[in-house]
């Protein structure tokens, strides 16, 4: 082969060597959900990328075996080429035979290196690690292409590399994870808060929401001893003195054998005239409360009231006993913050 194919070869062979690189950092490197959009939108170039994704442990071996073979390859060809084309630049200097020839083979191989280690390396994994969404669209294609006419080359490698792997009793995976945990995502929070890129009430509202997750309906209940209740057969003046006197606009009933029966809304009690002020509010006003459990999620507790539309749900433990309260206002001031309302509950 003559000077200038070999040079051009040795070229070729330092950006395929750069593509592989860059190609393997990008799919390492994006999400999922950064993609999914624009495949529902049609791309092509975006769908073959979530294919690849699918088959990320392929992905990897393509990407390895043409590392390898970029890698060897250049030092076969590029370093030998170099060695010949500097050994008699030393021998011009003066150097003796036996100095020109090792002088210039190290230098030729300090050469090689040094541009597959940047150019081949270094430039393409920062490119895409700096730029995953983009890399991926223009890389991962033409990769998942690539892997797809080396399957059986491939899946051989696959196979043995699995096989080891599982020798020390780790499960081998074809897919990274894509998904944050709740702790994660408050580390990320946090970190961006830090950094400024979230200002200091949208971190709060994003922290509360990540707390809310952690609740139980025991955490956010008002114990039976606690809650103020009106009888049932209470008047709409004993509602409109209790709401002047403590400002709840919502209070549980209790029955004659004094469970909570249900609860009364200040509204419930708007359609008392003078006549009808110091009369029994009529038991079909009386709403009827949800029922959640003290280890119910505050996400099930919410949902369950979002369901039955009541504004407070009863508490039972294991034995179905009614331990307490919950008032929506309290499940959502979990999520926002406290809420100031002169007639809240």
């Amino acid at each position: 082969m003559s000077g200038a194919w070999v040079y051009l070869v040795s070229l070729l062979l330092l950006l395929g060597n750069a593509f592989f690189v860059g190609a393997e950092f990008a799919a390492m490197a994006v999400r999922r959900s950064t993609l999914e959009p624009l495949a529902d939108a049609g791309s092509k170039r975006a769908a073959s990328c979530l294919l690849a994704l699918e088959r990320l442990g392929s992905m990897l071996a393509t990407a390895q075996l043409g590392i390898t073979v970029c890698s060897v390859g250049l030092g076969a060809l590029a370093e030998a080429a170099l060695h010949h084309l500097l050994e008699p630049v030393f021998h011009a200097w003066g150097l003796p035979e036996a100095w020109a020839g090792g002088v210039a083979l190290a230098l030729a191989l300090l050469i090689i290196s040094y541009l597959h280690v940047v150019v081949g390396e270094m430039i393409p994994k920062n490119l895409a690690i700096a730029g995953p969404d983009r890399a991926v669209l223009v890389l991962v294609p033409s990769l998942f292409w690539i892997s797809t006419m080396l399957r059986p080359v491939v899946h051989a490698m696959e196979t043995v590399a699995k096989a080891l792997v599982r020798l020390f009793r780790v499960e081998p995976k074809d897919e990274i994870a894509s998904a944050f945990t709740a702790e994660e995502v408050a580390h990320i929070v946090g970190e961006s808060r830090r950094e400024g890129l979230i200002e200091e009430e949208r971190h709060g509202l994003v922290a509360k929401t990540l707390e809310f997750s952690d609740k139980l309906a025991r955490d956010v209940a008002v114990d039976t001893g606690s809650l103020t209740t009106v009888e049932l057969g209470a008047t709409p003046a004993d509602i409109e003195r209790l709401v002047a006197k403590q400002g709840f606009s919502r209070y549980p009933v209790r029955d004659a054998a004094g469970e909570i029966a249900g609860y009364i809304h200040l509204k419930d009690v708007l359609y008392a005239d003078d006549e009808r002020h110091e009369q029994p509010i009529p038991p079909k006003r009386v709403r009827r409360l949800a029922t959640v459990r003290e280890g119910d999620d505050i996400e099930d507790v919410l949902a369950t009231m979002q369901l039955t539309g009541a504004h407070l749900a009863r508490v039972i433990d294991d034995d179905a006993e009614v331990t307490g309260v919950v008032f929506l206002e309290d499940v959502l001031e979990e999520l926002v913050g406290e809420v100031t309302d002169t007639t809240q509950r």
